[in-house]
């Protein structure tokens, strides 16, 4: 009788264990979980402003290129006037 009550201690003693082991890696699970999450979140952010950054910088491109557009013509005007009055002051001289 007192091997059946000591077999059944360490049983209960293994039980024990086996309960807290599996709590642990429940646990240990949960927080997984929770930094996955967290990840996950710091992800969702990261995509948002990349894809606000590569919008502002699509404007930023049309915006410039539309200005070089406008000084090119503007300086294509600036040496049309710049020929033409060379002309009228008799120094016809090419600028290319």
């Amino acid at each position: 009788m007192d091997g059946n009550v000591v077999e059944l201690q360490e049983l209960r003693a293994r039980n024990a264990e086996l309960e807290r082991e599996l709590r642990e890696v429940r646990e240990g699970e949960a927080a997984a979980r929770r930094e996955l999450e967290r990840a996950r979140a710091q992800l969702r952010v990261a995509e948002e402003a990349e894809e606000r950054l590569s919008a502002e910088l699509g404007e930023l491109e049309a915006e410039a290129s539309a200005q070089a557009r406008a000084h090119q013509f503007h300086i294509h005007a600036l040496s049309d006037r710049l020929a033409t009055a060379l002309r009228s002051a008799g120094l016809d001289q090419s600028l290319d």
